[in-house]
């Protein structure tokens, strides 16, 4: 939702434009994959302790990767849409992304799971 507001705001100020857009998506991108990468870690490495098997740290790892990396790519891009179909992105653009995390998180946790635990 950071990733969200900052665009939401940018647009708002009249800060974007068609030539800085995507070095925007590029930095959010990148930005969504080092939190990614070491969340994955932090997160992965406690629950390999916890549970005392490093397949469930991986698979949290993984699933965190793909979840953050989600959010940043969809950031950016549900306030750029919600604009170009003359929606409001204030209004309306947190409750999509958390929508499209949520399901992805789900999704990439649960297909991950099914992977990594049911074919060992």
């Amino acid at each position: 939702t950071q990733t969200l507001t900052l665009v939401t705001r940018g647009m708002a100020l009249g800060q974007l434009s068609r030539s800085n857009i995507r070095s925007l998506f590029s930095r959010e991108v990148w930005v969504g994959l080092i939190n990614g990468l070491l969340w994955a870690l932090i997160v992965g490495l406690i629950s390999w302790l916890w549970f005392a098997d490093y397949r469930i740290g991986l698979l949290i790892a993984v699933a965190m990767i793909i979840n953050l990396l989600t959010a940043s790519i969809f950031g950016v891009m549900i306030p750029l849409l919600l604009k170009r179909l003359g929606i409001d992105p204030a209004l309306a653009g947190g409750v999509i992304l958390t929508t499209i995390t949520d399901v992805v998180g789900f999704v990439a946790f649960l297909g991950l799971a099914s992977n990594f635990l049911l074919s060992a």
